[in-house]
């Protein structure tokens, strides 16, 4: 079991992670989403796509023959970020992070419009001390770019002992590909996933990771 204190820093995912929303939100997301595409997305579809299941985003979009640009643009003219931070809910076991000792950044591809919602409305921006959301220009993970950004603003040092904790493969990618080690929250299973991701740690929730009883 790992102590709270076995790293000098840590950087965490958001969706996913220590989030996540309604499956009643995700459906009508995708309802909406189809619409403008033409195109019917089964429930098993819209839960694929939202949390990531099976591989990268994109590819799963090709299979099934739809233009991941078009898909996008949908996505982002049907998201609200408010509406979806009323749909979001914390995970139990996140609460390990709520008194945290130590440095705490949060790195996300969520929007702005999409993370600030969520962490205002769950009032957990507190926590961190920087929150940096992944962009064209800032990069996006596994790209080692913005969590360097993250780094930077936390200002530790190179010799400093850092993780980073996320759900998808693209979080454990950044870790490694910064120098840091990677912790794989798996919430879905191995199998619904339809792949194992590696990772240093590899997890279903905190809890297993530090033991429910230290945020009893």
């Amino acid at each position: 079991m790992l102590r709270g204190d076995a790293y000098d820093y840590w950087l965490l995912d958001l969706d996913g992670t220590l989030v996540d929303v309604e499956e009643g939100y995700i459906h009508d997301v995708f309802d909406a989403i189809g619409d403008r595409l033409g195109y019917g997305f089964s429930q098993e579809q819209a839960q694929i796509l939202w949390h990531g299941l099976g591989g990268f985003r994109n590819d799963q979009l090709a299979r099934w023959n739809i233009d991941p640009d078009a898909f996008w643009e949908a996505f982002h003219a049907v998201e609200d970020g408010q509406r979806r931070a009323e749909h979001t809910f914390l995970y139990d076991d996140a609460e390990h992070f709520a008194d945290h000792d130590g440095p705490l950044g949060l790195i996300t591809h969520s929007q702005p419009s999409l993370a600030n919602p969520t962490l205002d409305h769950l009032d957990i921006r507190d926590w961190f001390d920087t929150v940096v959301c992944c962009s064209d220009d800032i990069g996006w993970k596994p790209d080692p770019a913005p969590v360097e950004r993250v780094l930077s603003d936390l200002d530790v040092e190179k010799s400093d002992a850092g993780v980073l904790a996320g759900d998808g493969a693209t979080d454990i990618g950044a870790a490694w590909n910064t120098g840091l080690d990677g912790i794989h929250v798996e919430r879905h299973g191995h199998d619904r996933r339809g792949m194992c991701v590696r990772g240093d740690y590899r997890v279903s929730d905190f809890d297993e990771l530090f033991g429910s009883s230290a945020r009893s």
